[in-house]
């Protein structure tokens, strides 16, 4: 007889995905490339890599190209395909202007040919300027002790889900009959990055379900179809594995799609970054 032979999935952090990454090399002057042997499985959601892992390794790439005195302000993110699992993939960077104070550029995740993932992304000097303006929301939200319980249940809780942590303070699971469609807590890295960069922000932002499916009585298909990113200011993270704060709430929810807008703070109660998605809803 024969031993029996056990393969475990290897689940890998998100940093040892991004040093897979090969350098960002120079196609021309307006266009750069590099690859990516391809995301486990346990990166996934559903039949496709978790989104938030692809955009943030569009990041990752636009990050080696893009000059060091301007910052993120703008991150625009469509989901055109899925991304399959053990596959490689190409990350293309085209700039597409470049003035004084401000870049636009053009990531894309291609995967046998096709583009899977699509970003517009515009960074920008800080300027000096009379005016100013300031009404972020504010949250009483008290930081977590620690993770609340979220059940990993086959099939239905996606497997990227097992790199992260969430302490929700309002709000209930997926799949629960609900009459909420909002979500109120915090999130982090289950395992910390060596350092916290924007790319790891929006990996992690999008790593809460949507807010409707709590309504759901039964799992069904979910698909972002885009996503914005404002970031509003530069990130000032403390500690090694600092949590951030998240609100979420669904404006409209109509025909099969539904439009979310969500806040996120970090541990000073900094608002970081806003965030708006179009969501579809295969139920």
């Amino acid at each position: 007889m024969q031993p029996q032979i056990q393969v475990f999935e290897v689940s890998m952090h998100i940093d040892e995905l991004l040093a897979l990454t090969t350098n960002t090399a120079a196609q021309s002057e307006i266009l750069w490339q590099s690859s990516h042997p391809g995301l486990p499985g346990n990166w996934g959601q559903g039949r496709t890599a978790f989104g938030g892992i692809t955009a943030g390794l569009i990041y990752h790439a636009l990050a080696q190209v893009v000059s060091s005195d301007r910052s993120i302000r703008a991150y625009h993110v469509n989901f055109v395909g899925p991304v399959s699992f053990d596959t490689p993939f190409e990350l293309v960077v085209e700039e597409l202007r470049t003035g004084r104070n401000m870049s636009q550029y053009l990531g894309k995740l291609v995967q046998n040919n096709r583009v899977c993932v699509c970003v517009q992304a515009c960074f920008g000097v800080g300027r000096k300027s009379k005016i100013h303006v300031d009404k972020l929301p504010e949250h009483n939200m008290a930081l977590p002790k620690k993770a609340k319980f979220i059940p990993q249940i086959p099939k239905v809780t996606p497997n990227f889900f097992r790199h992260f942590e969430l302490a929700i303070e309002q709000g209930q699971i997926p799949f629960s009959w609900s009459k909420h469609s909002h979500y109120h807590g915090w999130m982090r890295f289950k395992q910390a990055p060596a350092t916290f960069t924007p790319t790891h922000l929006v990996t992690m932002i999008d790593c809460w379900p949507p807010a409707i499916i709590q309504q759901l009585k039964l799992p069904a298909p979910v698909s972002t179809v885009s996503w914005d990113i404002e970031f509003v200011q530069p990130l000032e993270v403390t500690g090694e594995n600092p949590w951030f704060g998240y609100q979420v709430d669904t404006k409209l929810a109509v025909d099969g799609y539904a439009h979310t807008e969500a806040t996120i703070w970090d541990d000073k109660q900094r608002v970081v970054a806003l965030s708006r998605q179009t969501i579809a809803v295969f139920d």
